[in-house]
Formats: structure tokens, sequence, C-alpha cells
């Protein structure tokens, strides 16, 4: 009986390691250059006040890309291709090519991120940023999905320690912690919505139903997939905490990015010499990981929408990212753009998000595996409250 119930253990790790990847991977790319600058925002205007609301996100967090992984498990097909072939092109146009917009919006906020990090570091945008182009074409271009995983599931390790040990730096000098914090402030709920932009981006949407697809995970390894994505889910609002953490304390003003000396200066004030390189290994460690699964998540949905095959999103890319190369060469000057591209994500979450709740509804589309009652209150319910979120802030600041 032991020897039976070891060997149906071992089976369900290997499956597990099998099936991993595109949730993990979609949740580490959450947390990109515009997140890290959203969460520093939270920690340097409201100290260790918004951490008990990073945590809740958790759950929306699960709760909608489980959604994205069992439609790709049960379906087989991408987000885009499953709008497209069950409701119309202009459908599936609607509710991709917003998205890749703003994700050009994106591609200038990761090539910055991590233009800033190397700056820290001591290397120059010049020099940097066509080093991170390049390190991303080698890994994607004509590779097969799960050969481009394999090193993004490597960086992903060392970009978790990084802000794991830029917290750490910061919390051994002494910080503060508060359970709870509420305020009616504009600039509070500003930052809520930040928060929840940062935490579901469409391309996450797209990204991990076209990944788990393209991997050939099947419906029969649901629960792994669920398991990844809550393990997934808890470890980037985690990440968000200790970037909330290792912020704490500092000028909120060195934010600007302006100068990476100025943040340099702020975060060594702080937390000591070391942090300052800490934080710029995981800064870049994000952009790059971000870079490569928003691009993937955006093509992918734009050219299944379009019908043009997977196989033509490389060019899509190249139109999308090339003009991003240049603004990080010119300014370097991110939190603006990167706080209010997080508010602007949720406007456009709406169209892909209530489609895919429409798709995994669908008896004829998703069989046995469609949402219960129960799933469909809490989809439906949290939806809601991340659009509410949204709206909310935009009317404060009106």
């Amino acid at each position: 009986m032991e020897v039976a119930e070891r060997t149906k253990s071992v089976s369900k790790v290997w499956e597990l390691l099998k099936v991993w990847g595109p949730a993990w991977l979609v949740m580490i790319a959450d947390v990109d250059a515009a997140s890290v600058i959203t969460a520093a925002e939270s920690g340097a205007v409201y100290g260790t006040k918004l951490i008990w609301f990073l945590i809740v996100l958790i759950i929306p967090l699960y709760v909608i890309q489980e959604v994205a992984g069992r439609v790709g498990a049960v379906t087989n097909k991408g987000l885009g291709e499953l709008i497209r072939e069950n409701y119309s092109r202009r459908t599936a146009v609607f509710a991709a090519v917003p998205m890749a917009l703003v994700d050009i919006i994106s591609y200038v906020v990761e090539y910055t991120g991590a233009a800033i990090g190397f700056e820290i570091l001591g290397i120059r945008p010049e020099i940097s940023v066509p080093i991170i182009f390049i390190a991303h074409v080698l890994i994607v271009y004509k590779r097969k999905y799960v050969d481009a995983e394999k090193p993004l599931l490597v960086i992903s390790i060392l970009f978790a320690l990084a802000f794991s040990a830029s917290a750490f730096l910061t919390a051994k000098k002494g910080i503060e912690f508060t359970p709870f914090y509420f305020s009616s402030s504009s600039d509070f709920f500003f930052l809520l919505a930040a928060n929840v932009g940062a935490v579901i981006m469409p391309f996450m949407l797209f990204y991990q139903a076209s990944a788990t697809a393209e991997k050939g995970i099947k419906a029969g390894s649901l629960w792994a997939v669920r398991l990844e994505t809550a393990i997934g889910a808890i470890a980037s609002e985690v990440i968000m905490v200790a970037i909330a953490i290792a912020a704490t304390g500092i000028d909120a003003s060195s934010l600007d990015f302006a100068s990476p000396v100025i943040l340099s200066g702020a975060l060594a004030g702080v937390a000591g010499k070391s942090a300052p390189p800490v934080f710029a290994v995981g800064l870049i460690a994000a952009s790059f990981i971000a870079l490569i699964v928003i691009s993937l998540g955006s093509s992918w949905g734009v050219t299944e929408a379009l019908g043009w095959g997977r196989k033509n999103w490389f060019k899509l890319y190249l139109a999308e990212s090339l003009p991003a190369l240049v603004v990080p060469i010119v300014t370097l000057n991110l939190v603006n753009m990167a706080l209010n591209l997080m508010v602007l994500q949720i406007i456009v979450l709406m169209g892909p998000a209530i489609i895919l709740g429409l798709i995994s509804s669908n008896k004829r589309l998703m069989g046995n595996y469609t949402l219960g009652v129960a799933n469909k209150i809490v989809y439906w319910v949290f939806l809601a409250l991340i659009f509410g979120t949204g709206i909310i802030s935009m009317m404060s600041l009106l």
C-alpha cells in the first residue's frame, strides 16, 4: 500500500514538472518593470500600509488566470483563435488590437526598466538596450515554446531571489508594519487602481491560454495547471510585497528615475550599499522576462485574432517593439508612464476578460470543464470589482 501511494505521489510530481511553465512565467512576467515601479511607489509613499491590499490581490489573480489556463488546456487553442472562430474576426480584433497598442507602451517600459537597472550597475543605455534586444531575439526566434521557456525559468529564480534580498536589506534596518490602512484621497485610490492594473494585464490572458495550448497540456492535467497558477499567484504578490518593503523609507521623488544615480543613492541611504545592485538585478530580470512574455502574448493574440497563424508572430513583434528601442536611449523618465499604464491596463482588460468568461461558460467548447455556478459568480464579481476600481480611480482624478 505504501509503495503504491509513493508511486502515485512521484507520478503526480512528475506530471506537475512536465506541465510547469506557462502559469508560473505569466505570473512572474506580471511583476514587470511597470509593476515594480507601482509597488516601489506604494512602498515609498505609504510604507507597508498597502501590503494588505497586495496580498488580497492574490485571489482575483488566481481566479481569472485559472480560467485562462483552463480554456487553453481544454480547447488546445489560444484565446485570439477561440474568439475569432466562435464570435467573429471583428470581435477578435477588438479584443486583441487594443492590447497590442498598449503593449507598445509596455515594451518602452520594459526596455527602460532594464536600462535603468543596467545604468545603476554602470552600463549606459546605448550599450544595454541593444544587448537586451539581441538577447531577447536569440531566445525566442525560431524556437519552439518549450525551448524558449527553459532560460526564462532560470531567470525567474534569479528575479525572485533579487527582490527578496532587497526586501531583507531594508527590513533588517527596521521598519514599522501596518496591518491595515485606508484613505479616501484621490492619490490613494490611484495607487490602488495602479496595483490592480499591475496584477492582471490583458497579455496574461492571451499568453496563458496560448502557451498552455502550445505546450500541449491537456484537460487531464488541469489539477497541475491550477496548482501552478496558485503557486505563481502567491509568488507574484509576495514579490510585489518585497518590492514595496524594499522601497519603504526612500524619498518618493527618487522614483522619478530621471536619474538612476538618485535612485541608487536613495536605496543605499535606506538599506545600505548592497541594496542598489541587488535591486538593479531584480529590475533587469523582471523587465527581460516580461518583455518576452508580453511580446509572445501580444503577438500570438493578434495573429490568432487575424487568422495569420502563430508562425507570423515575430514579424508583428518587430513592428511593435523596434520603436520602443529608441525611447530608453533618449530618456529614462518612467514613473508617470508606468503608473498611468497600469490604470489603462484595467480598461483594455475588460474586452478579452469578458469574452474569456463567456468562452469558459460555453458547454459546447468546454464540455465537462465548463465553469460551475459558484466559479462563474466569483469570476464575474472579481471582474466587476477590478473594472470598478479603475473607474473610481479615474473619476477621483477628475
